[in-house]
């Protein structure tokens, strides 16, 4: 949810010394539960830094006003925050006129780093430790283990997250990991055959053994975080990420949509036709992962290189059978894709737009639009936005 057009931003006054990177407008994933007045001092702590996060450095006063909190409580809450290192004045604005020039304050945008971790490259475990701007500082990568060990594929998450604390240059405010499969809130797996996990207390089990917090979320329901929070994308969107596999993650009314199975985006292997088609890593044959895996397309195209534009024609309007049902349920306002545009720009949108508004009611669905995410390292920066959101109220 955005806020008014007259949130004030850190590059509108003229000052010296401030930080004046900014977001813009706020954005926050919306809560549906009533503040009960016992969870008031989190809802206003959470208020205040999601403020400061997104309009960037600003007086005690604007804080106030920008809140709606009075100034005793801002005043109260910035100390707590000074004290615990979250917060750090930036010096005086400068004024024209007689008083005091206000003291700017700000996030520490440099004083804590976060570890994110991606488990769902085809080759690769790729890791980072960046910034609390989301900005990748170190990176890292590690090959994939044999996929049927799954202590293997544990003991190489955590070596590869030990690596990256051990590389941070400030205090690590906490750990993001996106992984393939359904995974409940708690970062519990619940299935990931492409890592050999089933039951596994991933975030629990991490967090003991890094001695750090530690949120685990499925990595298609990570990146939708990070094209929410850093992106370009709406209040209720899809976003499907497209590599060894395919999955998605949804925010429907600035709130995440997890589903009663914890499995909301699965889409990979839903059948797309009655045709048949190719057979899927899972048995069944036509699923939409078989026809719109980045391995599937690299292949079919290297098998048929005359055939490319058919190949990418075919995947798109198979894509966009898949989803066309999720859009009218939903009401989505748009699909945004994660993965190579070499395969997905061009062709296999235009192909997926057409079929999309083929089958859908026309005149209502017909705004609707797919494009590619404008975000490298997706997963990796939705890991930010987990830590950020979980330590912070930031989102």
């Amino acid at each position: 949810m955005s806020a008014s057009d007259g949130t004030r931003t850190a590059s509108s006054p003229d000052y010296a010394g401030a930080n004046t990177h900014a977001f813009g407008p706020g954005r926050h994933l919306r809560s549906r539960a009533k503040v009960l007045p016992e969870h008031a001092r989190g809802h206003n702590r959470a208020l205040v830094l999601q403020t400061l996060y997104h309009a960037g450095a600003m007086s005690r006063a604007d804080l106030s006003r920008e809140t709606g909190l009075t100034r005793v409580t801002i005043s109260d809450l910035v100390a707590e925050f000074i004290a615990d290192g979250i917060v750090v004045e930036m010096g005086v604005r400068e004024t024209v006129g007689p008083g005091k020039p206000p003291i700017l304050i700000d996030i520490d945008r440099v004083g804590h780093q976060i570890v994110g971790i991606d488990l769902s490259g085809p080759r690769d475990f790729v890791g980072a430790v960046l910034s609390l701007d989301g900005e990748v500082l170190e990176r890292r990568e590690v090959p994939r283990p044999d996929t049927a060990d799954g202590d293997a594929v544990y003991a190489a998450t955590l070596e590869l997250a030990r690596t990256l604390v051990g590389s941070a240059t400030q205090p690590v405010l906490g750990v993001g990991l996106g992984t393939p499969g359904v995974v409940r809130p708690d970062g519990y797996v619940i299935s990931s055959p492409n890592l050999g996990w089933s039951n596994l207390p991933l975030e629990a089990k991490l967090a003991v053994d890094l001695d750090l917090p530690v949120l685990v979320r499925n990595d298609a329901n990570a990146a939708v975080l990070a094209e929410y929070t850093f992106g370009e994308a709406k209040a209720d969107f899809m976003l499907i990420k497209i590599g060894r596999g395919v999955g998605a993650g949804l925010i429907t009314g600035s709130q995440p949509l997890v589903g009663s199975r914890f499995a909301a985006g699965e889409i990979g292997h839903v059948v797309v036709g009655t045709d048949g088609g190719p057979r899927c890593a899972c048995g069944k044959e036509g699923c939409l992962e078989a026809w719109l895996s980045v391995s599937r397309l690299s292949a079919s195209i290297d098998a048929a290189p005359d055939s490319r534009d058919e190949i990418l024609r075919d995947a798109g309007t198979r894509m966009a059978i898949g989803i066309a049902p999720i859009v009218a349920a939903l009401d989505l306002s748009e699909v945004v894709l994660s993965g190579p545009a070499e395969l997905l720009d061009g062709i296999l949108i235009e192909s997926a737009i057409a079929t999309l508004h083929a089958r859908t009611l026309e005149g209502v669905f017909e705004d609707v639009q797919i494009r590619l995410t404008r975000q490298n390292d997706i997963v990796l920066r939705g890991a930010a936005v987990m830590v950020l959101s979980s330590q912070l109220g930031v989102s």
